[in-house]
């Protein structure tokens, strides 16, 4: 597997001079102090791994066996640590768009504390100065090589909450707490990294079904479950209990084999953006592309002649935003074998598509009704039966969202099959080029199945 996932690299307390010799024996010890139960069948390990420390199995294992089990005293988050009284009093003040302020402050604290019971686990952290997401790429390069994935755009948002939360809120709770913060952490640049860290490194665990209504857990650092590196074919999982959080096989692991989580259903634009890495194409079978709502709406506008038309055709768009359908920064999703928002998509392509008097109809019953068709559901599959309008709705959408891509997926596939030219390329390089290839794949395949 080619997948160079997450890179590990020693990381030590911040400002500490020397990195423990070594660290993985460091690291065993701590866990044998806090009760973190290793099975003697799996082994942290730098040889066998697709990237830096990983998991790898001694001897085999089948489904269902466990491969270690972590308290939850030996958890790092807003309640476990050192100053975890003092950020639930603060927690009105520490509220933020994000949620993970109160976590990015106790690792602040607990990273600079001497005596801090994680320092162990810091050990096998990767260096912060070498992250691999995309926040941390030159902006030139982030927008060159990414131009037309999504990724940008979402960097851009990242950044520009960072920077607010970090002067509007953590900042001024450090200096307000000057002994529980050196001067060396109150640094936008640590706080970006740890963010970058938390993001790529932290677990959140899912709500009881009947606490669907309720705010998402708090993020969580899992010692242990944060060494396993990611496929979207895994063969771990880990699982939630009162006292102890559990990682189980879910599939036969041959002895020697590495042991893979999931980070859950990601695409190669998520993974790069929230991990800083991606699956070779065609490993990732989440893999999507998206075709951004406005761009269908553009596409619409295109087969419009006169003014009225144009009138019209946005009182139907307004009517969709009404019916929370579509709206001016989403998106519709197309992975390789569905359609993720297939209602959405569907009544989308209806509404724009539909004669004067069927949209009248379709507003007085404010909506779909009771009479949706077979004909007219939104399978990958069952595209090419769709009426013809609505094929070349969506392919004339698809051939827009082609056009803010900076490259053709000829020169793509020339680059991907080229083994002597695409060894040369950057590690950058070639992540960005599984991106994009990736969600051309799924496009191209849309212009197939509406032509």
């Amino acid at each position: 597997m080619a997948t160079e996932a997450k890179r590990r690299r020693v990381a030590g307390p911040v400002g500490s001079s020397d990195a423990d010799p070594d660290p993985v024996a460091g690291f065993l010890s701590w866990c044998r102090q806090v009760g973190l139960e290793l099975s003697p069948k799996v082994a942290v390990s730098r040889q066998g791994t697709v990237a830096g420390y990983g998991m790898v199995t001694r001897e085999s294992v089948q489904p269902g066996e466990l491969l270690f089990a972590v308290p939850r005293a030996a958890l790092l988050s807003q309640h476990t640590c050192s100053i975890g009284g003092l950020l639930e009093r603060e927690r009105g003040a520490l509220q933020s768009q994000s949620g993970w302020v109160p976590l990015l402050l106790a690792l602040l604290h607990e990273l600079q504390a001497p005596a801090s019971p994680w320092s162990p686990y810091f050990a096998l952290w990767p260096e912060l100065g070498r992250l691999e997401h995309p926040m941390f790429w030159p902006e030139e390069e982030r927008r060159r090589l990414l131009q037309g994935t999504g990724v940008p755009e979402a960097v851009e948002k990242d950044l520009a909450n960072i920077c607010s939360e970090y002067y509007s809120i953590v900042l001024p709770f450090m200096e307000t707490h000057p002994d529980l913060f050196s001067p060396r952490v109150r640094s936008l640049e640590l706080y970006r990294q740890l963010v970058a860290l938390v993001m790529a490194y932290s677990f959140q665990e899912p709500l009881e079904e009947e606490e669907d209504e309720k705010e998402p857990n708090s993020p969580l650092m899992v010692p242990a479950a944060d060494i396993l590196n990611h496929l979207a074919n895994h063969n771990a999982n880990l699982e939630y209990s009162p006292n102890f959080l559990r990682m189980v096989a879910t599939q036969p692991i041959p002895k020697g084999h590495e042991i893979f989580n999931t980070y859950g259903q990601m695409a190669n634009w998520q993974l790069i953006h929230m991990y800083g890495f991606v699956e070779p194409y065609p490993d990732n079978t989440d893999d999507t592309a998206d075709i951004q709502m406005v761009t269908v709406r553009e596409a619409a506008l295109q087969g419009t002649k006169a003014e009225a038309e144009r009138l019209l055709l946005y009182e139907r768009w307004d009517f969709l935003c009404k019916l929370e359908m579509v709206g001016e920064e989403g998106a519709f999703v197309i992975g390789r074998e569905e359609i993720l928002t297939e209602e959405e998509l569907t009544t989308t392509l209806k509404v724009l598509c539909m004669s004067a008097e069927e949209f009248r109809e379709f507003k007085h019953q404010d909506g779909w009704g009771d009479n949706k068709r077979e004909e007219d559901s939104l399978t990958i599959t069952n595209i090419p039966k769709l009426k013809a309008s609505w094929r070349q709705l969506l392919r004339d959408s698809v051939l827009l969202t082609l056009q803010n891509y900076a490259t053709d997926l000829k020169s793509e596939q020339d680059l991907l099959g080229n083994k002597e030219v695409y060894t040369k390329l950057s590690w950058r390089e070639q992540q960005a080029l599984q991106v994009r290839y990736g969600q051309k794949m799924i496009l191209h395949r849309l212009l197939e199945l509406t032509s």
